[in-house]
């Protein structure tokens, strides 16, 4: 990427005015020609400049925006054009900082919904998101964050999807589509390699192309070709030296050249810089601008264009993509209404638990200590506010809940705060759930928890780590003096369980003396009766990591974050360390035992999984899988299968390349037969995909470092396009 020259004109003029021919129709190319014919520049200005919605100190929100919104653009009226009002919306309709905050239904995290491996349920949580969006008055949705897992400490993880492009395609994708569904455009953000967050107005981040299409350009490609969103959005951080938002390789030449993506590109609040520069690089909508220095696409663009600094043709293809977005989404013969009442709640609540129960990772249980008896056991709850209620990230996407911040005046008083619990209450779900005497202890006193501890039969720690949008997390120890506590509760009751409430992988140095522990990440909602269902039984755990949990710091490709401060705009991180071996590969390249590895997750029964088939049809490849549940209760096996070629020659030994997850009766067995993409099979080079003649195996199992079966494939020479066609 690095190095590559600017596309030349003609090239650009003919990308630009590709689609203005098209004859006038009821498809949403023509009928977006055909609105721009009639457009005057005034307007076609004011379809391309974006405007905060919410007051600042220096610029008022335009009137017909809503209160506290994310942001608006004015519509065209006399053509049908309605304005756009946007609300950020990575796990349910957000609202910016306000007195009177919107309530609406959060999701689980990303990373959470990430970790079901269910895209159904990624669809089902983004039609929610949805329908309360529409009956919110918005009608774009800042949604669909799929920014690899390269840093575990940065601070907006849990908004993604994690560590590998092909689920985090598949499932990011899947939560866009659901959300659209609604005739409503989403984004798909924030493109890319803007993969943590301190700095990142303004780091550099450093990677060769053949890393970049085979990592997180290859999750963008994925998740765009399954999810098909209106918008993408830029992020704020530069790119092999150019800002994502004027980033000609990006936006012109992958995203519109190579991938042939007909939406509009729009900027991140404060990811303009320029003018001329920005618009022939490829970003078609200014988004947010009090955020930046300048209102760069107001009047400043159109004095661009009428002194031919920028061709009348580019400004043209800037308003055709975004009028062209609204009639693809059904947004022009479907305009959303004002904002109303939300009208389903209860149905709304039970997508949000169902999305929690399915993301709960149980990482260890020894003794089968859980699920727990809840007739007659004492049972000691300590910390992390469970008598109150479940943490959500902060930032940006922050959802508020019904009834009000169930623990109040926690964490910074500006942004990313405040520190939001939803008031989902662990100890009170478990209390209805059976008769055990259920004690409660906050953990601030180690001592007093650990006497507490001592007199119980069991004891559960509920253990908290809050990450944000705008800053890293220093360390990914949990804060405070949870491991001290936690050593000190295990010491006292060897009947411990932890339960760990966090924006992504944590250190673990009390791991070996504590026999259960429960991933329930940020859990939405109705997390604590999410995470009481599964601590009893009621549910049975089904998640798998969508990211490993490093041992030690140390075992990363940077153990020290390359940028100390944020406000040092002009620092470089290397990617090309670790390139396109992120995660799991990278620990696989390198020989290094993680903590818990990708794809891992238990279950309170047993499966058992048998020699893959292939089927070949044609030229495409389909595998089939087959589990059996050779337990005592129902349960969900996600059958996971990693490919690597026998005489090497990827980034990393082996590669997920297809999953499918069974629900399975207690001596059921299941198969589906699942598709291999081939460019999961190859190499990016220069001009395309590039399968190498060989060797493969194929071999399942339930996590990327337990494979059970096996099988080997022989695979031709093969050279596919960018598209992978």
């Amino acid at each position: 990427m690095a190095g590559m020259k600017r596309m030349c004109g003609w090239t650009l003029a003919l990308l630009w005015g590709a689609a203005t021919a098209a004859p006038t129709g009821q498809d949403p190319d023509a009928r977006a020609a055909d609105l721009v014919s009639k457009m005057t520049m005034e307007e076609k200005i004011r379809t391309v400049f974006g405007y905060f919605g919410t007051d600042t100190q220096s610029v008022a929100r335009p009137a017909q925006s809503i209160p506290y919104s994310a942001g608006f653009v004015h519509g065209v009226p006399r053509l049908g054009l309605p304005d756009q009002h946007q609300t950020d919306a990575g796990t349910g309709v957000a609202t910016q900082r306000s007195p009177n905050p919107r309530e609406r239904t959060a999701l689980p995290s990303g990373l959470a919904v990430a970790a079901t491996w269910n895209p159904r349920l990624a669809y089902e949580g983004g039609a929610m998101i949805g329908r309360e969006a529409r009956q919110s008055g918005y009608n774009v949705l800042l949604a669909g964050g799929v920014n690899l897992l390269r840093e575990p400490r940065n601070g907006r993880n849990f908004e993604y999807a994690g560590e590998d492009p092909w689920l985090a395609g598949v499932m990011v994708g899947e939560a866009v589509r659901g959300i659209q569904s609604n005739h409503i455009v989403s984004t798909i953000k924030h493109f890319a390699m803007n993969d943590q967050e301190t700095g990142r107005f303004g780091i550099d981040a450093r990677i060769g192309n053949t890393a970049a299409r085979m990592s997180d350009l290859l999750a963008f490609q994925l998740a765009i070709e399954r999810g098909e969103p209106g918008a993408i959005m830029c992020a704020y951080n530069r790119v092999n030296g150019a800002y994502a938002c004027e980033n000609d390789y990006l936006l012109n030449q992958v995203l519109k050249r190579d991938w042939g993506y007909p939406g509009f590109v729009m900027s991140d609040w404060g990811a303009t810089h320029s003018t001329v520069e920005a618009a022939a690089a490829g970003l078609d909508q200014e988004s947010g601008w009090p955020f930046d220095k300048s209102p760069y696409f107001n009047g400043a663009l159109r004095e661009a264009v009428e002194n031919g600094h920028l061709p009348q043709a580019r400004l043209d293809d800037m308003v055709r993509r975004i009028v062209r977005s609204f009639a693809a989404q059904g947004v022009l013969d479907n305009p959303v209404p004002p904002a109303g009442e939300i009208s389903d709640v209860p149905a709304n609540e039970k997508a949000s638990q169902a999305a929690a129960e399915e993301a709960i990772v149980l990482l260890k249980n020894e003794g089968h200590l859980l699920p727990l008896a809840l007739s007659a056991d004492r049972i000691a709850i300590i910390g992390g506010h469970a008598d109150k209620g479940v943490l959500s990230g902060g930032g940006s996407s922050q959802v508020y809940p019904r009834g009000g911040l169930a623990v109040p005046n926690e964490g910074p008083a500006a942004f990313p705060g405040p520190m939001v619990y939803f008031p989902s209450s662990p100890l009170d779900e478990l209390r209805k759930l059976g008769g055990a005497s259920l004690r409660y202890d906050d953990g601030r006193d180690v001592t007093s928890a650990a006497r507490l501890a001592a007199q119980s039969d069991v004891a559960i720690v509920f253990a908290t780590q809050w990450t944000a949008e705008s800053q890293d997390v220093p360390t990914l120890s949990l804060p405070g003096r949870q491991d001290e506590l936690i050593a000190a509760v295990a010491a006292a009751n060897p009947r411990t369980v932890v339960v760990l409430e966090t924006g992504g992988p944590v250190s673990m140095p009390w791991l070996a003396k504590v026999p259960a522990v429960l991933e329930a990440w940020y859990p939405g909602t109705q997390g604590g009766a999410a995470i009481a269902r599964v601590l009893s039984g009621a549910v049975n755990p089904s998640g798998h990591l969508p990211a490993t949990f490093p041992s030690t710091e140390s075992q990363l490709p940077r153990p020290v974050l390359d940028v100390a401060e944020q406000e040092d705009r002009r620092s470089t991180v290397n990617y090309e360390i670790e390139g396109a071996a992120v995660g799991y590969k990278w620990f696989q390249l390198k020989g290094l035992q993680p903590l818990f590895a990708f794809g891992h997750g238990l279950s309170y029964t047993q499966f058992e999984y048998d020699k893959p088939q292939v089927q070949w049809q044609g030229d495409r490849l389909f595998v089939r899988l087959t589990v059996r549940n050779t337990g005592q209760r129902a349960g969900a096996a996600v059958a996971q299968l990693y490919a690597s070629p026998n005489a090497g020659g990827w980034e990393a030994p082996q590669r997920l390349v297809a999953w499918s997850k069974l629900m399975l009766k207690p001596g059921e067995q299941g198969s589906t037969v699942v598709e291999v993409d081939p460019r999961l099979l190859a190499v990016f080079e220069e001009k395309g995909w590039q399968i190498l003649s060989g060797e493969y195996t194929l071999a399942v199992g339930g996590a990327s470092d337990a494979p059970v079966a096996s099988t080997s494939v022989q695979l031709g020479a093969r050279m596919l396009s960018p598209q992978g066609h």
